[in-house]
């Protein structure tokens, strides 16, 4: 089985980095943690980075996971590869651009890129965003998935994801006592279908609505609470359509034990306890 140990980092392929990048810091409140040719880094805590925007096409977007050993990379990528999964090894010069030690790279059943990295780079600087927007770290990704059912094998068989509740067939999954840190939602084509930050307070996530909504920020669900995870939270769109979520008070789950997963319908109320309806098409299957 495949350990994922965190959610690392998100690369994005953006057509206007300068615009990309003035949203990351001006709007989504990240930090510039280094500019180089063609990229632009982005911090939102403690890690080297955990965004990055490259010139490139929009739908080229990877996410990736922390593993604790490099001969868990050797591991992964023996078992995926006698699963059907072709497993590229990163080069070096790739590893050095994603600032991870070792990586290797693969698509999941639905054909989302997904890396293993080993190593991932931690900063000595303080993460200080350019707009106070409260936020405390990334810290999950939902993708889109082309079967429910199949993926969620993939992703509790392979690796040690487990199922903390399902809206309808849509699983979120935990890798930690996080109640998730990767949720899998219907959809016709592979993606990221949305990148979460958490944020400190519910007091953040009405003052960045506010701020966002009077600069014509596009709002797509909330403000909200989640009955699964008992979050309060906020969705927004970003560049090339990247809808984005802050969040705050997210459940753990200390005693795997005592823990049940729940069933949720799929409509709004399974998404939202206080009536917010979502405008998210993943959300309306």
């Amino acid at each position: 089985m495949i350990k994922l140990a965190d959610v690392s980092y998100v690369r994005l392929g953006t057509r206007d980095l300068e615009g990309a990048t003035h949203f990351a810091t001006e709007y989504l409140g990240l930090d510039v943690a280094e500019r180089a040719k063609g990229s632009v880094y982005f911090k939102s805590d403690a890690r080297e980075h955990t965004l990055c925007y490259f010139e490139g096409d929009p739908g080229d977007q990877v996410v990736c996971f922390e593993v604790e050993e490099q001969s868990h990379l050797d591991e992964a990528a023996a078992q995926l590869e006698s699963l059907g999964h072709p497993v590229r090894r990163g080069t070096a010069s790739e590893a050095a651009l994603r600032k991870v030690h070792d990586f290797i790279a693969f698509r999941d059943p639905t054909g989302n890129p997904i890396e293993l990295a080993w190593r991932p780079a931690y900063s000595g600087r303080r993460y200080h965003g350019a707009r106070d927007a409260g936020i405390t770290g990334f810290s999950h990704v939902g993708l889109c998935s082309s079967d429910l059912a199949r993926d969620e094998a993939f992703w509790t068989k392979v690796t040690n994801a487990q199922v903390s509740d399902r809206i309808g067939d849509a699983p979120l999954l935990r890798i930690d006592e996080v109640h998730h840190t990767i949720a899998l939602f219907p959809s016709a084509k592979p993606g990221i279908q949305h990148i979460n930050h958490q944020v400190e307070t519910g007091d953040d996530i009405m003052r960045s609505h506010q701020f966002l909504k009077d600069r014509q920020v596009r709002m797509v669900f909330g403000p909200g609470r989640h009955p699964t995870s008992s979050a309060k939270f906020l969705y927004f769109e970003g560049p090339e359509g990247m809808v984005f979520e802050y969040s705050s008070g997210v459940r753990e789950i200390a005693d795997e034990l005592l823990w049940r997963e729940r069933q949720f319908m799929f409509e709004p109320k399974g998404f939202c306890k206080w009536g917010a309806k979502p405008n998210i098409t993943e959300f309306n299957k």
